[in-house]
């Protein structure tokens, strides 16, 4: 079974998210989906994270209804401490899952011989980059590392490409704190969750 695995602190899910997930699901002809909360990102600080319940939360509201393939997990929540992504794709190995795929960004790609296990992870996983932006230094850059994961890893990696739209929970929370509209952003569920439970008003 062509599993994926799409993690995040989904700080709060937006639609830029569930676009990537339809087209991850449909470009790469996956059986299955895994969209993973982290209950601790190991890169990155972020002072107004919402509770992993209410994440988790978010997250089924914002994906439900797309596709039955489409399965939101708790492992990395229920692990707790820093969510490391070899440790979750060692999970869903133990689980039987072998043909794998690691969505991920292009500043995650660029770092990702810097996480922990990179050797595991390049070996038990094919990593799948999405580009948001078009900028050409960043081409080169890209281009560079990618020719060195494959001669230092034997690393399998795809381009995944999406439309370019401005889109970060970033920016949603922003607009929370700013008491601008974020329907263009979220979901209506997710829109009406935050707001009935009063999350990153004070970003």
């Amino acid at each position: 079974m062509r599993i994926g695995i799409f993690g995040g602190t989904f700080n709060p899910p937006h639609v830029g998210h569930i676009n990537s997930c339809k087209i991850f699901l449909e470009k790469l002809q996956l059986d299955k989906l895994f969209v993973i909360p982290v209950f601790s990102p190991p890169h990155k600080s972020l002072n107004s994270m919402a509770s992993p319940k209410s994440r988790m939360e978010m997250c089924r509201l914002a994906f439900a209804g797309i596709s039955n393939k489409i399965e939101i997990s708790d492992v990395e929540i229920s692990r707790k401490g820093k969510s490391y992504t070899a440790d979750t794709i060692a999970h869903f190995k133990s689980l039987g899952y072998n043909d794998v795929y690691f969505l991920c960004g292009t500043d995650m790609l660029l770092t990702l011989d810097s996480w922990y296990r990179p050797d595991y992870i390049f070996e038990n996983a094919t990593i799948v980059y999405a580009r948001r932006e078009n900028d050409e230094d960043k081409t080169v850059l890209i281009e560079k590392k990618v020719k060195a994961y494959k001669e230092k890893f034997s690393a399998r990696i795809v381009l995944l490409e999406l439309d370019s739209i401005e889109m970060s929970s970033s920016i949603v929370r922003e607009r929370i704190s700013n008491n601008e509209s974020i329907n263009c952003y979220v979901t209506s569920e997710v829109a009406e969750f935050i707001k009935k439970n009063g999350l990153y008003k004070e970003e």
